[in-house]
Order: structure tokens, then sequence, then C-alpha cells
């Protein structure tokens, strides 16, 4: 069986990371201690019901205290979601978020180059 998502489900999430990105950046950088959290990457499960977003904390020190943020308002943020895509979507997927470390990642190997 394939595991390719299919064109539905990725436009959903282009769709999704779009509009969580601008609920986000509506916020601010002060809701979230002075931190710049990127949506990197939306994933939706098959039958739309279940979001992964991946969001990227500039600086990384601030990481787990913008997850815990994210965690906490997790319900708004849904809510917000689900006032924008009423028209799209039957049902608003439930959000989990998850730390797309893939920037610290090319810093350290950024750093290894250096040496």
């Amino acid at each position: 069986m394939d595991k390719t998502p299919g064109t539905r489900q990725l436009k959903v999430a282009r769709e999704l990371q779009r509009d969580l990105a601008e609920i986000i950046r509506s916020k601010g950088m002060a809701a979230f201690g002075g931190a710049m959290v990127t949506v990197s990457e939306v994933r939706i499960s098959p039958d739309l019901s279940i979001a992964k977003v991946f969001v990227s904390i500039f600086p990384s020190g601030k990481q787990s205290q913008v997850m815990q943020l994210l965690e906490e308002n997790k319900k708004a943020i849904r809510g917000e979601l689900g006032r924008k895509v009423a028209s799209q979507l039957r049902i608003v997927p439930e959000i989990d978020f998850y730390l797309d470390s893939s920037l610290d990642y090319a810093e350290h190997i950024d750093e290894l180059l250096r040496k």
C-alpha cells in the first residue's frame, strides 16, 4: 500500500500551513517570549483529522518555553483555524505541535564545517 500523501492531503496541508503561520504571526513575538516562530511544515492524516504541525523557533534557547505556550494555546489556535477553514473543511483537524530541529541541525553542520 502506498503511503504517499494524496493531492487533497497535500493541498489541505499547504493551506493549513499558510493559515497557521498567519495565526501565529498575528499573535506577535511578544506572545512567545520574544521568540520567532515559523511553521515549517504541516503533515495531515489521510482522513484529514490530525495535523502534525512542525515549527522552528529562534533563538533555540526558547524552544521549550515556546512549545509549552503552543501546547497551552492549542485549543484557541485550533478555534481560529476553524474560522479560517470553515468553508473548505467539514472538520477542523486536531493539532499536534512538533519541534522542527532542521535549523539546529543545519547550524550544527555549519559549525562543524567551520572547524
